[in-house]
C-alpha cells in the first residue's frame, strides 16, 4: 500500500468524522490535530473508518426506550474504539460488512 500524505490523511479522517451523524458539520482544530497524530502514530486508514463506522453502529442499533445520546462533539469520542482495534484487529473484509451494516441501520426508518 502507498503511504498516505498527511495533508490528504487529515483530510479524509476529518471527512469520514464529519459525514456520521451526530457529528459536527465542520471539524475543530482539535480534530485536525488529533487526525494529525493519528498519521504520526501510523494509524491506517482503513482502521481509523473501521471505528467511526463501528462507534457509530453502536450508537444507532441501541435498544429502542432509551434515552437519546448527545450529540458527538468531538473526534475524539472515537480514540478508544481506534485503540481497540489497534489492540484487537478487526477480520480481513470486515470493513465493508460495516459500511454495509452503516448503510442498512443510517437508512432505517426511526422508530
Amino acid at each position: 500500500m502507498t503511504p498516505i500524505g498527511e495533508p490528504a490523511y487529515v483530510a479524509t479522517v476529518l471527512m469520514l468524522y464529519t459525514d456520521l451523524p451526530d457529528t459536527p458539520l465542520r471539524p475543530s482544530p482539535q480534530d485536525r490535530e488529533l487526525a494529525r497524530r493519528l498519521h504520526e502514530q501510523g494509524v491506517s486508514l482503513p482502521l481509523v473508518e473501521s471505528a467511526l463506522l463501528l462507534a457509530s453502529l453502536r450508537r444507532l442499533v441501541r435498544p429502542t426506550g432509551l434515552p437519546p445520546l448527545p450529540r458527538i462533539r468531538s473526534l475524539a469520542y472515537f480514540q478508544p474504539v481506534i485503540t481497540e482495534l489497534q489492540q484487537q484487529p478487526l477480520p480481513e473484509g470486515y470493513l465493508d460488512y460495516l459500511r454495509l451494516k452503516f448503510q442498512q441501520a443510517a437508512n432505517a426508518p426511526a422508530e
